[in-house]
């Protein structure tokens, strides 16, 4: 019984702690890359426009029309790119779909011999991709995965991606406006205010990667910053050469 019972316990344990992180980063890497990016580059933006010694109001709409730009550039970029993408693959899994259906013999051997090489026995082999090629769409399915190293039910959808980049970016490029709309007068609270989304999102990120949240937050805010003070700099310059 204690034997029974000491199995039973660590293969509970085995189960509860046998989990990984999401290593393809899921939702959190690009709403998190996209604020992170919204940030970078408004702030940027608007600290470069402040070095040239500016009016607030000119430094507000300078940020204001850098994440209108952003934002929709940055839907546009992804909608494309990801429409592109599914289309291609589609059309690898419309060529697929035709060999199945036109030689599905070659296919069920092409099948057997991919689980042979991986060391399953002949015999064993043939029985499994004979039993799932019984069904022509998880064939296709098996096919696709083994073949391409896709999943034909878990394509990325255009439209998300287009809205999540829009939002995700529109986000971070607010926090240096921000201050600003709520009655600042000076750039300090807009560029501390955006260091400190800097440092967040360079924790979150932490998430999905070896590092420790502390560790990705001060590199995201000392990259930042440094585009920031960059940036400033060269507004000057501008500023009195223009002037």
């Amino acid at each position: 019984m204690s034997i029974i019972e000491t199995d039973a316990v660590l293969h509970e344990a085995h189960r509860d702690n046998h989990t990984h992180r999401d290593v393809n980063g899921g939702w959190l890497r690009p709403a998190v890359f996209g604020a992170m990016d919204g940030l970078v580059s408004n702030l940027a933006l608007m600290t470069g426009v402040a070095g040239g010694a500016v009016s607030q109001q000119t430094i507000v709409i300078t940020g204001l029309a850098g994440l209108a730009a952003g934002a929709f550039s940055m839907a546009a970029g992804e909608y494309t790119s990801v429409a592109s993408q599914r289309e291609l693959v589609e059309a690898e899994l419309d060529v697929e779909r035709r060999e199945l259906r036109k030689h599905p013999t070659d296919e069920m051997r092409e099948l057997a011999a991919l689980y042979e090489s991986r060391g399953v026995e002949p015999a064993l082999a043939q029985e499994v991709a004979r039993q799932l090629s019984k069904d022509p769409e998880q064939a296709l399915e098996i096919h696709a995965r083994e073949e391409l190293g896709i999943d034909p039910g878990d394509l990325p959808s255009p439209l998300v991606a287009a809205l999540s980049s829009f939002g995700a970016f529109a986000l971070g490029a607010l926090l240096p406006v921000l201050p600003y709309l709520l009655g600042a007068t000076v750039l300090w609270p807009a560029v501390l205010l955006a260091l400190v989304g800097l440092f967040g999102c360079g924790a979150v990120v932490a998430r999905v990667t070896a590092r420790t949240w502390w560790f990705s937050g001060l590199r995201q805010l000392v990259l930042g910053g440094a585009a920031a003070a960059i940036t400033y700099g060269l507004g000057s310059l501008f500023g009195v050469a223009v002037g």
